[in-house]
């Protein structure tokens, strides 16, 4: 775990404490739920490393580790679609986060140009399957 964050002693201290003890998994990662400050519309899911929780929490712009890439990834960068903070959540175990941001640029989010990642619905017929757009 990184220095700068506690390491809860007890399982109440993470559930009832106050000290942003983050969990992060056995590969070092976190996951991270983007919604719109605004509406509450989940945008994306992605991971955080140490060094990019640390760095959003520095910045008030929003970093993410990019498994693929495998490097910080300073959402919006290259895009114009930066992340800006308004707050941040904690799970009940700490093992998840939910941060609510504004996006700048054209509003979208996802690498497709769409405002969500979430633009899919899955619809169940029987045994079969389908994705539709929404």
């Amino acid at each position: 775990m990184p220095a700068s964050f506690s390491d809860p002693s007890t399982r109440h201290d993470v559930e009832e404490g106050a000290a942003f003890a983050p969990r992060f998994g056995p590969d070092g990662l976190i996951t991270a739920v983007a919604s719109d400050a605004d509406t509450g519309e989940v945008l994306m899911v992605a991971h955080m490393n140490g060094a990019a929780l640390a760095r959003t929490l520095e910045t008030g712009e929003v970093w993410y580790w990019s498994r693929s890439r495998g490097e910080l990834w300073h959402k919006g960068a290259t895009s114009g679609q930066i992340q800006t903070l308004v707050e941040m959540r904690v799970d009940c175990d700490q093992d998840a986060l939910l941060l609510k941001v504004r996006v700048g640029g054209d509003g979208g989010c996802c690498h497709t140009g769409r405002r969500s990642c979430f633009y899919r619905a899955v619809e169940s017929d029987g045994p079969s399957r389908r994705l539709v757009h929404r």
